[in-house]
């Protein structure tokens, strides 16, 4: 497909995802879906300008408004999301072939198809004016809201909160976990090998295989054995950290499409009971179609309206109740760039008042001498320590367990901090996770 063509799918696709609270790589299979014309190049060429506007979309919109000063053009919203997608790719991605190609076609002013031209030549030699406020700074930088600049800053400090920044506008690798079901991971290696897809091993799980460069996994007979499924080493790492014995009866109360449930069903060996449970019965549908393909047989699915639902039937009587509450994600942006212009300061206070009541349901259906495991994949305090800290301040009955007592067994002692398990891309290479592990003493 020409490149004009392909500007205005591009044009298309990042007004589609703006404009709606669904995930870009959903939206983006589903316009992929609807067109089936694109090939294989066209298809990289505008999910990868997408992920790329939108992980950069802040810094666009500053370098934009300085190419179209001196200028009286309005631009409407079209040409705004049009001129935005090629921003990122002349200023930040450097595709110069752009000053040559006729993106006029696709104005619809006719005021900025006359300074269209001149317009690309400016962005293409333009540099960012060094910014002395430090959150300023940041956000444009690195294309966050001032808000996650700021709280960044305040829990971690402004060095440690640019690392943090720049690590999640990076790409995220692609992470297969190995289903020891079915499969050992140098028995997966070779199987990807045999269809040309070339892996190494993870550093921190034991069970992870990093692909070397993209590929179409899901059409590989190796995923339709159920050899592995797609998951980010951290996430890998949390059913490792809660190690429940094969005869278990495990609870994994937000279980959506069962990526951990899998994992856990493979640690136990598909022994002992998992009781997999979620508000939304769509995504265990797609928990019990990826366990048909796992071979996992010791998980039972129910939707449910809410986890204290279950008290009555199994109240005490759980050895693990594992938590992976909803959050706002912000530890998943390397994935989900649109999520940054999503998630608000209101929407994490809502998130954190769910996940007090999650916790605060789920805790009678720990039997004594049990472990009730918190975890999200955000990076901020109030969905975190400060949801754990005031749990654990109404509830005598649970005593926190030290990170290093139980990371030890599995080698990974760094990962503690304090009594509380955190996963951080810039140190770790994995998304952002938090994890606590509470004990029922009484």
């Amino acid at each position: 497909m020409q490149l004009p063509s392909l500007l205005g799918h591009a044009q298309e696709l990042l007004q589609t995802i703006r404009n709606s609270e669904k995930p870009a790589d959903s939206l983006i299979d589903t316009f992929f879906r609807s067109r089936k014309y694109l090939g294989s190049r066209d298809r990289r060429f505008l999910a990868e300008t997408t992920y790329g506007t939108l992980r950069h979309l802040r810094r666009c919109e500053v370098l934009l408004w300085k190419g179209m000063e001196g200028t009286k053009a309005e631009i409407g919203r079209e040409d705004g999301f049009l001129l935005l997608t090629v921003t990122y790719l002349v200023a930040i991605a450097r595709h110069s072939d752009l000053l040559s190609t006729d993106v006029t076609v696709k104005l619809q002013s006719s005021h900025l198809k006359e300074l269209a031209p001149d317009l690309l030549q400016r962005l293409s030699s333009m540099e960012m004016v060094p910014l002395q406020d430090p959150v300023e700074r940041m956000g444009v930088n690195y294309s966050f809201p001032d808000w996650i600049v700021e709280r960044c800053m305040r829990e971690y400090g402004e060095e440690e909160a640019e690392r943090i920044l720049a690590s999640l506008n990076e790409p995220a690798p692609i992470t297969l976990r190995v289903n020891t079901l079915k499969s050992s991971v140098e028995e997966c290696r070779k199987a990807l090998l045999q269809e040309e897809v070339e892996t190494e091993v993870t550093k921190l799980s034991p069970l992870g295989l990093q692909l070397a460069k993209r590929a179409n996994i899901f059409q590989m007979q190796a995923f339709r054995d159920g050899f592995f499924e797609v998951q980010d080493e951290g996430s890998q790492l949390l059913p490792q950290i809660v190690d429940p014995k094969p005869t278990a009866k495990l609870l994994d109360a937000c279980a959506g499409a069962g990526g951990k449930t899998l994992a856990f069903a493979a640690l136990m060996k598909n022994r002992g009971e998992i009781v997999a449970t979620d508000v939304n019965n769509f995504r265990l549908e797609e928990l019990r179609k990826r366990a048909r393909r796992a071979g996992v047989f010791n998980v039972r699915s129910r939707e449910i309206g809410d986890v204290a639902d279950l008290v009555q039937d199994h109240g005490g009587t759980f050895d693990v109740v594992f938590l992976d509450v909803p959050c706002s994600g912000l530890g998943t942006i390397r994935r989900n760039p649109g999520m940054k212009w999503m998630v608000t300061e209101e929407t994490v206070t809502e998130l954190s008042e769910k996940q007090r009541h999650i916790l605060e349901g789920a805790a009678p259906l720990v039997k004594k001498g049990g472990r009730l495991v918190y975890a999200t994949c955000t990076l901020l305090r109030k969905e975190n320590e400060e949801v754990v800290e005031e749990f654990l301040g109404r509830h005598s009955e649970f005593t926190i367990l030290e990170a290093k007592s139980y990371l030890i067994k599995s080698n990974l002692p760094h990962l503690a901090s304090g009594p509380y398990v955190r996963l951080l891309p810039h140190r770790n290479g994995t998304d952002g996770f938090f994890c606590a592990v509470l004990e029922r003493v009484s």
